[in-house]
């Protein structure tokens, strides 16, 4: 079945770095395309980033654009989120997604420090 598994998450403070993994499993990892995702407390979880299977075309929330980079390696079925100049706004539970099965990850905490 559908795996999908965060990890990288963790506290930093406001202008620091993080980066995502999420390992993939399942699926035919190299032809589907994969998001980011992610939900505040008290808040709907909001789109952050997607990335096609090629990797060639990537989109992003405003609110991410310019700070936050996806990439993916087919070869290890892996996709990355890269987050930098970090803010306190981006405090949130990141999930995993791939939008054309529906299937979520567990998801992994960022908490940034003002």
């Amino acid at each position: 079945q559908v795996q999908l598994v965060e990890s990288g998450g963790g506290l930093v403070q406001a202008g620091g770095s993080l980066r995502l993994s999420c390992a993939a499993s399942g699926f035919t990892f190299s032809t589907t395309a994969m998001s980011w995702y992610r939900q505040a407390p008290g808040k709907e979880r909001e789109f952050v980033a997607t990335i096609i299977r090629l990797g060639g075309i990537r989109n992003y929330a405003d609110s991410v654009k310019g700070r936050f980079t996806i990439s993916r390696d087919n070869a290890r079925n892996m996709v990355y989120l890269q987050m930098n100049s970090l803010k306190p706004e981006d405090t949130a539970v990141y999930y995993c997604h791939v939008p054309s099965l529906g299937s979520w990850g567990q998801g992994t905490q960022v908490t940034v420090s003002s």
